[in-house]
């Protein structure tokens, strides 16, 4: 463990390969045989495991309930919303045929020729369409609705270029799917949606995040607006971790959804779509640890204490063990995860760098001067602060203090946001802003689809979003010195 300490790159030498170095040996997660594809390890999925709770239990507070749909989708369903098949045609897996034979001329096997299906079958990359199709069957009348359905799967989008986490071929997510009497019912779901990834993101995560606006460019294939949640790492780039669409009435009309409004008239649905997906796990690596190791905030932290004992020999080792026990049995009646690392046969400076490098907000040590003593030596993840303190009372002590850690973890990212926000008023300004400090820009922007890829072009930054607590404020764009009413957020991204 040591050694693989040694080895974990410095964050401040090469972000990028600090992030794959720590995705890696900590054991989250490791690319696989199949090309652009991820294996995630137990102990990284222990985290998109409590991820997934914490949502899924958010999802349903707000009248959510959870469905499953095909992986594949037919080829013409992706023809009937023009837009939407606009923006995934480049990323879509298609599925030709349906069986395999030896192979007649040598060894292994090969398609055979002769099982072409009579329509291709896209390979999920999002849901819409099939789902869209099939609430053509449930709704008839506006006592279906509102339909409130959320599903967790797998999607696939064929990235060429991919990180662990970030960007890969294969992804886990959640894709919620809502039905709607009204356009204003879609409206305030939409916003509703995006405010719980907020409340995730920041209660959760300890991870500040910025809601707004996608510009036209940047939204959804197929959406009137998305809503966003924006990140910000510690490298200075922006991560959008979660989107919000409201979808008007583009999907009913492509499949005929149509209902018996309140006067008998038929009218077509109006949607919405919101998502997360293991992208979040990215940002919680990014945005908080460090050239020790991961830094988990305690609510999603899969070991949130871990009790080492120090000892010789077995008495020494049984009799810590069942004093840490003890505490432990305390804790858990709590809800606190706890682990005991009682294994005799690796020392324990090996145990302290191995669970500082996994992210385990609180590590207690213990041996027999200090059950003598009444005492325990308790050390913090996030600070790496070490102190003494007594036995007795450490129950509530180590409660207290996953609170503070949590609050510290969030409130440290929130500081390193505010220090890298900065508002420009000119372009040379903007230029030298992105390539010295980077982080969130905040400038006027004129509004046009042109400007925007201009400034893309020659910066590589994009507009992340237009906050929704934006005020207006009298200016001259950036770029094109063309009147704006307010400042728009301004990042490279990835």
């Amino acid at each position: 463990m040591a050694k693989e300490l040694k080895s974990l790159t410095n964050r401040e030498d090469n972000y990028s390969q600090w992030y794959n170095d720590l995705v890696m040996k900590a054991g989250l997660a490791e690319n696989s045989a199949v090309r652009g594809c991820m294996v995630i390890k137990p102990y990284g999925y222990a985290i998109w495991e409590k991820m997934q709770r914490a949502l899924d239990d958010m999802f349903k507070e707000t009248g959510h309930e959870n469905a499953y749909f095909p992986l594949f989708i037919p080829k013409s369903f992706f023809s009937k919303e023009a837009s939407h098949v606009e923006g995934f045609a480049k990323e879509c897996a298609v599925v030709t045929h349906y069986r395999l034979k030896n192979n007649p001329d040598g060894e292994g096997v090969v398609v055979d020729p002769d099982a072409k299906l009579e329509e291709e079958l896209i390979v999920r990359p999002t849901s819409e369409t099939i789902i869209w199709n099939t609430y053509k069957n449930w709704i008839k009348s506006y006592r279906d609705l509102p339909i409130l359905c959320n599903q967790w799967a797998n999607v696939v989008r064929w990235e060429m270029r991919t990180r662990l986490f970030l960007r890969t071929a294969e992804f886990l997510w959640q894709e919620g799917h809502t039905a709607h009497e009204t356009r204003q019912e879609a409206i305030e779901e939409t916003e509703r949606m995006v405010g719980v990834y907020k409340v995730f993101a920041e209660q959760w995560m300890a991870v500040p995040v910025i809601v707004g606006h996608k510009s036209a460019n940047e939204r959804f294939a197929g959406a009137e607006d998305t809503l966003t949640i924006e990140a910000l790492m510690q490298d200075g780039k922006a991560l959008q971790s979660g989107t919000s669409h409201f979808l008007g009435q583009n999907f009913a009309k492509a499949f005929d959804v149509q209902f018996a409004n309140r006067d008998g008239k038929l009218e077509h649905v109006w949607a919405t779509s919101w998502g997360v997906s293991t992208r979040l796990m990215g940002a919680l690596i990014m945005a908080h640890s460090d050239n020790n190791g991961l830094v988990l905030p305690p609510k999603l932290a899969p070991i949130q204490v871990v009790m080492i004992p120090i000892y010789k020999g077995e008495e020494e080792l049984k009799s810590v063990s069942e004093r840490f026990n003890n505490i432990a049995s305390q804790l858990k009646a709590l809800g606190v995860s706890v682990k005991v690392d009682a294994r005799d046969h690796i020392r324990s400076g090996f145990k302290f760098a191995e669970y500082e490098l996994k992210g385990v907000p609180i590590r207690l040590a213990m041996g027999p001067r200090d059950m003598t003593n009444g005492t325990i030596e308790i050390a913090r993840r996030d600070t790496l602060q070490k102190e003494t303190i007594p036995q007795d009372g450490i129950v509530e002590h180590i409660v207290k203090l996953l609170d503070e850690i949590q609050d510290n973890i969030f409130n440290k990212a929130l500081d390193f946001r505010a220090e890298k926000t900065t508002k420009v008023d000119t372009f040379a300004e903007f230029k030298q802003v992105l390539d010295d400090k980077g982080g969130f820009i905040l400038a006027h922007w004129d509004g046009t689809s042109e400007t925007e890829e201009q400034i893309k072009s020659e910066t590589k930054a994009t507009i992340r979003c237009i906050p929704i607590d934006a005020v207006e404020e009298d200016g001259v764009c950036v770029y094109s010195g063309k009147p704006s009413k307010m400042r728009v957020l301004f990042a490279r991204s990835y």
